[in-house]
């Protein structure tokens, strides 16, 4: 694939830092060390990675209640990430947002969304300005296999084909709504089909090789640059933890688990590089211990920031006057 020394190295110093992030959140929060609960993007990381690659400071994310490592593929901090997540005035929303309502318009995060399927239209929303202003900028929906069940991925889809908005809808399919399997849920076995419905393309990609997604998004983006309307794009894949943090996954077999862990799209691209000669297992270990060292430093700060005050509450309530 025609892709650079130097992007390859960023996706997997990205999809480190995600998996590293969130298995050290998931440790903060079993320590109790965190408020209210989280929704890890572990195993899902070359999704995020693969589409990220592609876009531009300019370009928009609309994410989801698991919407951590979409954040850090798009540019995001993670002190104010780690800060947001302990509620810290520090953090992107000043601590009143914690882990499922993070929004950055500095990196074109539009927010996470703790309501299945509510990015959707928002990322409608920010590509038709885009193609207003006249500008190459795109919007970039991810949402899982359930929120393709509801109204708003519908409306979103149905308005986005017909105002030919450049917006890209990126389904995450991880196989399952919270606990319901997709067997039960849809009696179609790929979201994309859902495309043809809409005169749109629509793509099937393996969510865990993060070159198969590149390459998806990359066409997909490209069509959108130029004026040629959205697609939809699935990529299937599987989360490492239970649907939150206190869920146990019994709806899942330990077979099943352990079947999609060989599957782990992280050592995947490692061992592709070191075989490409991109770099050497030394190289990715040092990259993990840099990975590594940013994490405890965020979390450091984080500690060490003061806590949201009772006065934030009515801050940023309503736009500064004048505005």
């Amino acid at each position: 694939m025609d892709v650079d020394r130097d992007a390859l190295i960023w996706m997997y110093t990205k999809m480190q830092t995600i998996r590293q992030f969130e298995t050290r959140v998931a440790r903060l929060m079993l320590e109790g060390k965190l408020p209210g609960t989280v929704h890890l993007y572990a195993g899902e990381e070359a999704v995020a990675c693969g589409v990220c690659a592609n876009l531009g400071p300019a370009d928009y994310v609309s994410s989801t209640h698991r919407g951590h490592g979409h954040l850090i593929a798009k540019g995001g901090d993670l002190d104010k990430m780690m800060a947001e997540l302990f509620a810290k005035s520090t953090g992107y929303c000043k601590g009143k947002g914690g882990s499922m309502h993070i929004a950055s318009l500095g990196v074109g995060i539009l927010g996470a969304n703790g309501i299945v399927g509510a990015g959707l239209p928002i990322a409608v929303g920010a590509g038709f300005a885009a193609k207003y202003r006249k500008s190459d900028a795109v919007a970039v929906a991810f949402f899982g296999d359930g929120a393709s069940n509801q109204g708003t991925f519908h409306e979103a889809v149905n308005l986005a084909a017909v105002l030919k908005a450049p917006v890209i809808f990126v389904c995450e399919n991880n196989g399952y709504a919270v606990s319901t399997s997709q067997a039960r849920h849809q009696t179609i076995v790929d979201v994309a089909d859902r495309a043809r419905a809409y005169g749109i393309p629509g793509a099937i990609v393996d969510g865990n090789d993060v070159f198969a997604v590149y390459k998806a998004a990359r066409e997909a983006i490209g069509r959108a640059r130029v004026g040629l309307g959205p697609s939809l794009v699935e990529c299937k894949t599987y989360r490492h933890y239970g649907h939150s943090i206190g869920d146990p996954g019994r709806y899942r077999t330990q077979e099943e688990v352990d079947a999609w862990k060989l599957k782990d799209p992280i050592p995947r691209l490692r061992d592709r590089l070191i075989e490409l000669g991109v770099m050497s297992g030394e190289q990715a270990d040092s990259i993990d211990q840099e990975v590594a060292g940013a994490i405890e430093s965020a979390v450091r700060f984080a500690e060490e920031s003061p806590s949201a005050s009772l006065e934030a509450l009515l801050e940023d309530v309503y736009a500064p006057s004048g505005n």
